[in-house]
């Protein structure tokens, strides 16, 4: 095939030989595997667009079978202050082995948006890392194939505004309960985390105080 030329993501980096690297990158077309030649020397021009966390403008070469040849990387934006944190920074790796193994089964497009997107919510400090976290399990769970019902509870009932919900485990809905915990709003919240970006999530007020009881229904269902 021709060059390719796209944004990337780095999923995994593994080193070759005695100065090459494997890279697992997600990208706006799909997973792809290449070879950076080289990149390990001092002086190599790829090393600085291939760091974790960033985001890269590559250039793809054919190589043999899937694994195609990196000729160019060019480091397009870089969230340092990711690092500067360590709960961001670990979940920041725990998103991009959810994302790397899930898309070794799962290849789609979209996995790159959605790192993308988790990567501003955790670069930017005022943005509460329990509302990434729960945006990113929201949309993890949809992409594997576990999109949270939230219009029906789990005997095909509509869902009822003045009603109490719990989560059920086992039936992977909201179900409802006089002691539930989530209510009205929590719905609400989790279909914006579903439909709205993060930055705009966080635009809203009073969410803090719902935000836990969210955050751990998104996680179950996610079943992380």
């Amino acid at each position: 095939m021709s060059a390719e030329r796209t944004r990337a993501i780095v999923l995994r980096r593994t080193n070759y030989g005695e100065a090459d690297r494997i890279l697992r990158m997600i990208t706006p077309l799909g997973q792809r595997s290449v070879i950076a030649k080289g990149v390990r020397r001092e002086k190599s021009k790829l090393a600085g667009g291939i760091e974790l966390f960033g985001i890269a403008d590559i250039v793809v070469n054919s190589g043999k079978g899937d694994l195609g040849i990196l000729t160019s990387a060019r480091l397009v934006h870089f969230y340092r202050h990711i690092l500067e944190d360590y709960d961001r920074l670990q979940f920041g790796y725990e998103a991009i082995n959810l994302v790397s193994r899930a898309s070794e089964h799962i290849d789609e497009p979209e996995w790159y948006g959605v790192l993308s997107e988790v990567y501003m919510g955790l670069d930017v400090s005022t943005i509460p890392l329990q509302l990434t976290q729960a945006w990113f399990y929201i949309h993890y769970a949809e992409l594997t194939g576990y999109e949270l019902n939230l219009e029906r509870d789990v005997a095909g009932r509509p869902l009822d505004e003045q009603k109490t919900y719990m989560y059920d485990i086992n039936e992977k809905g909201l179900r409802p309960a006089e002691q539930g915990d989530i209510d009205a709003n929590h719905i609400k919240l989790l279909r914006v985390l579903a439909t709205r970006p993060i930055q705009t999530i966080a635009q809203i007020g009073g969410i803090e105080t719902i935000l836990p009881a969210v955050w751990l229904v998104a996680r179950q269902h996610a079943a992380i």
